[in-house]
């Protein structure tokens, strides 16, 4: 088997570090690793099999000889590399939004479009994180009726804001046990002990720019141009593992069984639905590992073409580092 010269972008980051760990893990060919960060970041040692590699600058000249790049970093710094990247011959494989919803660029989910990976000028885009989980979820209804809309809450987990979330909170709940003050730094408002209605930015329609990535994404990944999805994005304050309610709207009726058996035999799926004994997908359970859980299957009351559930997934894992992962897999296989 052929080993591959591949570059972390954004080593030092907490998604950078799952990739390392990752690649590791599923014993992906990387003969040569080429960890690169911001110059803050530039000299320190990471750790990939055993060995220390120092991190070399961001730069427009690092990529020569690299055949992949698998990107942890802003969307500035992707747009800022990404044509020095291309123009070196390597595949960017981008966790950033900073390329998502361009025309020549595919935005994989490999349990569900892994084909579109033959498509790529040079770039592949990895989905966001809430996307990823639940499509990964719903995807297996699909073998038996169109799905055209979903409605979705998600209950996202502090550390999807970057490493500082988590340290955020238990500052929190340490200084009010403590009788103290603290003013959030991450947060626009205290997240321990409370839920943020707002993740993203607004946007005219009244949703934030979260919220309408499940939609637009979506509809690209599962070549759905007209699906509509109303979605609200909660952050809670749960260290690691997104979950999502969602209600999918079928063109022709689902029955609840039918959607277990589905479900059940999904790629990337774990059914966990027995509610009598109190199993069912949960933050604790779903974290550090890959697999997205889902249960509390049923018809929805309202729409008679409806299946409510409830998924959950590491989005630092699967939500981030591991998709991009599986999306290198699929290139070395072709």
């Amino acid at each position: 088997m052929k080993n591959y010269t591949v570059a972390i972008l954004g080593a030092t980051g907490a998604v950078g570090q799952e990739m390392l760990k990752i690649l590791e893990e599923r014993n992906f060919p990387v003969g040569k690793l080429i960890a690169l960060a911001s110059p803050r970041s530039v000299g320190k040692k990471i750790s990939f099999r055993g060995e220390e590699i120092e991190v070399k600058l961001a730069e427009a000249g690092a990529f020569e000889g690299v055949d992949i790049v698998l990107g942890a970093a802003s969307n500035a710094v992707a747009k800022e590399l990404a044509p020095a990247i291309v123009k070196a011959g390597a595949v960017f494989v981008d966790n950033s939004s900073a390329f998502r919803m361009c025309d020549d660029v595919p935005l994989i989910v490999p349990e569900i479009n892994p084909e579109d990976a033959k498509n790529h000028k040079g770039i592949i885009s990895n989905p966001n994180c809430s996307t990823i989980i639940t499509l990964v979820a719903v995807n297996a209804i699909r073998k038996a009726s169109e799905i055209t809309a979903l409605t979705a809450s998600t209950y996202q987990a502090v550390s999807g804001a970057g490493a500082g979330g988590p340290i955020e909170l238990m500052e929190e709940v340490k200084a009010d046990f403590e009788g103290n003050s603290y003013e959030p730094k991450i947060f626009s408002k205290q997240i321990a002990y409370n839920l943020i209605p707002k993740i993203g930015s607004g946007t005219e329609n009244g949703y934030t720019t979260e919220e309408m990535k499940l939609q637009n994404e979506g509809r690209k990944i599962m070549h759905l141009p007209e699906l509509k999805v109303s979605c609200t994005c909660v952050r809670v304050p749960v260290v690691r593992s997104h979950s999502i309610s969602v209600v999918v709207h079928t063109k022709e009726p689902v029955s609840v069984e039918k959607a277990k058996e589905l479900i059940a035999s999904a790629k990337g799926c774990r059914l966990t639905d027995e509610l009598d004994n109190d199993i069912f997908p949960m933050p604790l359970d779903t974290s550090d590992q890959d697999i997205v859980f889902v249960g509390r299957i049923r018809k929805d009351l309202i729409n008679e073409n409806g299946l409510n559930l409830f998924c959950c997934g590491d989005q630092v894992r699967k939500g981030a580092a591991t998709n991009a992962v599986q999306i290198a897999e699929l290139l070395i296989e072709k």
